[in-house]
């Protein structure tokens, strides 16, 4: 049988693995702990924000109002993050034939949506509005006091995704920063960045109120809610366009590409790789299609072997790659 390109000839030999931070995995340390990481950070958010919306209205500080709507914003991030994780994992069917995944990035699109809108675009109206109706500080001391507990739910929430988001990049073996940086597991990387904004936003609307007690002053207490309110946009932004790009379709790199049509070209009766499609389609779902030259003098059953031996090989090289599509092609400008 190996005479006839069946397996026992290529398909046992061993590929070498693509680790790559861009493409996914849906193994290693950290592999499926998104859902509990944003678990956790909706349960932090939801106490914090009720604690930091009472000390606003109670000492009057513009910065601690913000950061109650950014701690509401966070929330609602991680309501919709869940909703994504829950949705993308839905099986494929006769009427979405290639599964769901895509569909986390829709919701985690509308997660930075409501940060941009429930968090920075309040925190930039409340902070502008103490600016021009100079309200002064009262006693910050409550206000302190929720910031610090704030500080300590944040802080584990925080811990919680980046213990994830390095076991992830030690599986890439990447820096955790080129992870976050290229990860398509968005949800862990919403947690992440919004967790950091936070505790920035707290040091900040402790800045605030330090200056205010300092000066007698509701400036600093102004300008801090409109740092946080910038931080928040820059936030949103960010994890807006890294979802909008995976909503769109992102291919592999190009190193990795050029990686799959070399183990395709490999294959015995594969002579060229004319046109290759590869798709991110969620974390551990890729797919890949190309347009294949076949030997010309390539039996079907040496066809339907050679094509069982790409799908193996590129299982082996991408683990991620669940899908793989081949269509025999004859070379342009032949006959």
């Amino acid at each position: 049988m190996d005479t006839q390109g069946e397996p026992g000839r290529e398909s046992n030999r061993q590929s070498r693995t693509v680790l790559n931070p861009r493409v996914g995995s849906s193994e290693g340390p950290g592999a499926g702990g998104s859902t509990f990481t944003v678990i956790v950070a909706a349960a932090a958010n939801f106490g914090v924000a009720l604690a930091k919306a009472v000390a606003g209205i109670i000492s009057g500080s513009s910065a601690m109002l913000a950061e109650a709507g950014h701690s509401v914003a966070d929330t609602v991030t991680e309501v919709l993050l869940l909703t994504a994780l829950r949705r993308s994992k839905k099986p494929a069917d006769d009427e979405h034939p290639l599964g769901h995944g895509p569909e986390r990035y829709i919701w985690a699109l509308l997660a930075s949506v409501a940060t941009f809108v429930g968090g920075g675009v309040f925190a930039l109206y409340d902070g502008i509005h103490a600016l021009t109706h100079g309200e002064s500080p009262s006693d910050p001391l409550i206000s302190y006091i929720v910031l610090a507990a704030a500080f300590l739910l944040e802080g584990w929430s925080l811990r919680t995704g980046l213990k994830q988001a390095t076991g992830r990049a030690e599986h890439f073996r990447v820096p955790i920063l080129r992870y976050l940086q290229h990860t398509p597991d968005t949800a862990v990387k919403a947690v992440v960045m919004e967790d950091a904004a936070a505790l920035t936003g707290l040091i900040l609307a402790a800045l605030g109120l330090l200056g205010g007690q300092l000066t007698g002053s509701g400036v600093w207490d102004g300008v801090a809610s409109i740092l946080i309110g910038l931080l928040l946009v820059v936030v949103a932004w960010v994890l807006g366009r890294s979802n909008t790009e995976l909503l769109i379709g992102r291919a592999l790199p190009a190193p990795v590409r050029e990686a799959v049509s070399r183990e395709l070209t490999a294959v015995r009766h594969i002579e060229n790789v004319l046109e290759l499609t590869t798709l991110i389609q969620g974390p551990g779902e890729i797919l890949i299609a190309a347009k294949v030259d076949f030997c010309d003098v390539s039996t079907a059953r040496q066809i339907e072997w050679a094509c069982e031996e790409a799908d193996t090989r590129l299982r082996a090289l991408i683990p991620a790659v669940k899908r793989v599509y081949l269509d025999p092609t004859p070379p342009r400008g032949s006959d």
